[in-house]
């Protein structure tokens, strides 16, 4: 995670360097320790270094550091020639790296040669199984190949190694949204809130899918992390605090000829107190979309 001070560092940099003001090898040093992307100015300015001989010589052994910045800059920017040209030099400086085997594996990927890139990170895994960027590349390239059941599978593997990895659990479950598969998606939430449990991005997402499935149970569920996302935020979420009037007509439509402790359960006083904070946040920052709110909780038989 960048802060906001190294942030505006960057771009200070950035400013000085795309002006002509100099500093460009702190700049592209900063790139890579902040593990930023900004593909079209590395690729512009550390190409310029490279070209010059004098300045490429007076890098020392950082030379070779600035030829793989610029190749991954390179394929971000479709240069490919460019990448396989930088390639080719480390390629024959370090013959048997396995670090360039990944930057030819890469290559491979950027050129849409799926099975070559595939045999290429397959035979990387073999020797060294726990190589979490091969494994997530694989990933990557079934979602680039439109092949999101294939994504799953990798990403399960991966997961019963590196079980911690939160982004990929929630890339997981993303996935699974996207195929309309909820409860498994659920599952992948729920292993987040677990190892993250103060992070309202995980509660309001678990919400969300619980909300989608339906059922009595799921929604009380679902308007409990909606809650919850309320009180991680401080009520500054305007999507839980429209989860929470959802879910009570839900429950309420659900709750339809049962007896009175069931229709207690859509707790209209918790559904008031929402549509109210709703109405006050779009009252001072979307005045103009206030009526179009009022209408909205009108039909969910709120306000």
């Amino acid at each position: 995670m960048v802060t906001k001070t190294e942030e505006t560092q960057l771009n200070q940099l950035e400013n000085r360097v795309e002006n002509g003001g100099g500093g460009v090898w702190e700049y592209l040093s900063l790139v890579r320790k902040l593990k930023v992307r900004r593909s079209e100015i590395v690729l512009k300015h550390g190409l310029s270094i490279l070209n010059d001989s004098g300045k490429r010589s007076a890098l020392g052994p950082d030379e070779w550091t600035l030829y793989e910045q610029v190749a991954i800059a390179a394929m971000d920017c479709q240069s490919l020639n460019v990448a396989q040209n930088c390639i080719k030099v480390l390629k024959k400086k370090f013959p048997d790296s396995k670090r360039v085997g990944k930057l030819e594996a890469l290559l491979l990927e950027a050129k849409g040669m799926w099975e070559e890139a595939e045999k290429a990170y397959t035979s990387l895994l073999e020797d060294n199984p726990l190589d979490q960027v091969i494994h997530k590349r694989k990933v990557a390239m079934a979602k680039a190949q439109g092949k999101p059941s294939l994504a799953i599978e990798h990403l399960n593997k991966y997961l019963e190694v590196f079980m911690a990895d939160h982004d990929a659990w929630r890339e997981l479950a993303e996935i699974y949204v996207s195929l309309q598969m909820y409860k498994q998606a659920a599952f992948c939430y729920e292993e987040l809130i677990l190892t993250q449990p103060t992070l309202p991005l995980y509660h309001l997402a678990y919400a969300d899918v619980l909300y989608t499935i339906g059922g009595l149970e799921n929604l009380i569920a679902a308007r409990k992390y909606y809650a919850a996302t309320i009180d991680l935020t401080g009520g500054k979420s305007t999507r839980a605090l429209l989860g929470i009037c959802l879910c009570g007509s839900a429950i309420a439509q659900v709750s339809k000829g049962r007896n009175k402790e069931d229709k207690d359960m859509a707790a209209p006083e918790l559904q008031s107190l929402a549509a109210t904070a709703l109405e006050r946040e779009y009252k001072q920052k979307a005045p103009a979309k206030l009526n179009l709110l009022s209408s909205a909780l009108r039909s969910l038989k709120i306000s």
